[in-house]
């Protein structure tokens, strides 16, 4: 198994109960696929680069995950059948972008527990 980290963007008009049900659509299907999540981010409404169907802001939604490299084809079908995502990027972690990530999840942990 393969650590990956994908991000995706969910239409800005879902309401909060939508926008968290779409994640959850997501999580189940990987957990079905016997997938181990690792870490969730949900950085919020955030401004585009650039406008994507004529939109100019998105929910950002951070998941990474333990997977077989076949599930991530699936995933990825998935996410283009979903007509609330907008844009989406997965990818592979080498060994030490591995390392980074999980240095970056107990800093910002240490940081809420702070505050």
């Amino acid at each position: 198994m393969n650590n990956y980290e994908t991000v995706f963007i969910l239409t800005p008009v879902l309401s909060d109960a939508q926008m968290k049900e779409a994640v959850e659509k997501f999580k189940d299907f990987l957990k079905s696929e016997g997938s181990e999540i690792v870490n969730e981010e949900n950085w919020g409404l955030r401004k585009l680069a650039y406008p994507i169907q004529k939109k100019s802001t998105g929910f950002y939604q951070l998941l990474e995950f333990k997977a077989d490299p076949s599930v991530i084809a699936k995933l990825e079908t998935q996410f283009r059948r979903d007509e609330r995502v907008i844009r989406f990027l997965t990818f592979r972690q080498d060994k030490n972008f591995a390392e980074y990530a999980t240095k970056r999840r107990s800093k910002s942990k240490e940081t809420v527990k702070e505050n």
